[in-house]
């Protein structure tokens, strides 16, 4: 009887440790979260079903000195983190901390491109798992949240689409990007991360 219950807490233990790992809660980085110097390096493609290769790169992000407060690189700009980790409050985000295993929460927003260019996105988002996923830069625990709508521009786009993102706490990003939009399929992959010892 020793040995059954035993063996009964042992199950039970694992069962839990099992649970925390696909329903773990993840909150919004803070300020005190990043490293001067951390990095991050994405691969992307993007390629029509007919097979025209419309993006293909590399997407550089690290964090910097900007007259004495942490800024990140995005492209040609410089942003304050404190700017990044600010929460959203407009009731329809891209992230709704914290995130966790089942939640949904519809996300909307309307932009500006270099080229003037002005468009809107709506999107119904789902967080359907937290497990071990790998892609070129190593495996880390990350949530797979797909995302479902459609994306409008002034230049007459309309189209349904569908992403699934794969967000790594750890690194606290994305490490994995698949866009569908029917004709286009766009993949972005973090290829490295690093951060000082």
């Amino acid at each position: 009887m020793k040995s059954y219950i035993i063996l009964c807490l042992a199950l039970a233990m694992i069962g839990s440790c099992s649970r925390s790992l696909t329903s773990g809660i993840s909150r919004q980085p803070t300020l005190a979260d990043y490293q001067l110097g951390e990095k991050w390096v994405w691969k992307y493609k993007g390629i029509t079903t007919e097979g025209e290769v419309r993006s293909d790169g590399e997407d550089t992000r690290e964090i910097v000195n900007m007259d004495g407060v942490l800024g990140m690189t995005i492209g040609n700009d410089t942003i304050p983190v404190t700017e990044i980790v600010r929460p959203d409050d407009s009731g329809t985000p891209k992230y709704d901390w914290p995130l966790e295993v089942g939640k949904k929460w519809k996300y909307e927003n309307n932009w500006t491109s270099q080229d003037g260019t002005t468009g809107s996105q709506s999107q119904e988002a789902e967080v359907l798992s937290y497990q071990e996923e790998t892609v070129a830069a190593g495996t880390f625990m990350a949530y797979t949240i797909k995302y479902t709508g459609r994306t409008t521009n002034s230049r007459g786009y309309n189209s349904n689409e569908e992403e699934v993102w794969l967000y790594a706490p750890a690194v606290k990003n994305f490490i994995k990007l698949t866009q569908n939009q029917g004709e286009f399929l766009y993949v972005e992959e973090l290829i490295h991360y690093s951060k000082p010892e």
